[in-house]
């Protein structure tokens, strides 16, 4: 990993104008196993192949973050994401009417994705960001890992500036969006009906909850 360097520069895509070949340079540095940073809606996330149990536990790693705390997964589209996970037919729903955007949907995790995620909990959270970057990266890269690109128990990131030297090392590749609105998803397990953590659009899906069988 390029990172392993005490004098590693992680590759910067900047002027917050990225191109298809700073997103094909980024997924190509996930499907090596390696790390990258990139922007959503809220604030920037931390990317890696969330089908490679190494690469997730690289991520834990340099995030100091508790195995007991999962990673939620990106994809490009809600239909990629629903062709991996086996959501039931509510989840299903509740995701093609709520994805994209700011919300995670708690979903059985299945085989494909890395078990190290929810340290071999059965269920995961699923993301398909509202911005373009971030999709796109998981279109071309497949599910990445999206969480936030701060140190366990930091503020999060709306800026690359604010990266921590240790993420910002660890990682090959940063993509700069520029700054990014901030906030968090608003996290809903909707088989069971339960809201993890209140955000956006959290009295919508409240009155959807209530209402859908």
């Amino acid at each position: 990993m390029n990172a392993d360097g005490p004098n590693h520069e992680p590759d910067r895509e900047s002027d917050h104008e990225l191109t298809d070949d700073d997103i094909e340079h980024a997924a190509e540095a996930i499907r090596s196993g390696e790390s990258v940073v990139y922007p959503t809606e809220t604030v920037y996330g931390l990317g890696a192949d969330a089908t490679d149990p190494a690469a997730v536990e690289r991520v834990f790693a340099l995030k100091d973050r508790p195995r007991d705390k999962p990673l939620s997964v990106g994809f490009g589209s809600v239909d990629a994401a629903l062709s991996l996970v086996p959501a039931s037919d509510r989840a299903a729903r509740f995701t093609r009417g709520f994805l994209p955007g700011p919300v995670t949907v708690v979903v059985d995790r299945g085989d494909t994705l890395a078990a190290e995620l929810t340290d071999g909990e059965p269920r995961v959270g699923i993301r398909v960001p509202d911005h373009g970057t971030a999709r796109a990266l998981a279109d071309v890269a497949g599910p990445i890992t999206a969480t936030s690109a701060n140190r366990s128990g930091a503020g999060s990131v709306r800026r690359v500036a604010e990266l921590d030297s240790r993420i910002r090392d660890g990682c090959s590749v940063v993509l700069d969006g520029g700054e990014t609105a901030g906030g968090e998803s608003t996290v809903v397990d909707p088989d069971r009906g339960v809201i993890h953590r209140a955000g956006p659009l959290v009295d919508e899906i409240r009155e959807w909850l209530a209402s859908e069988p």
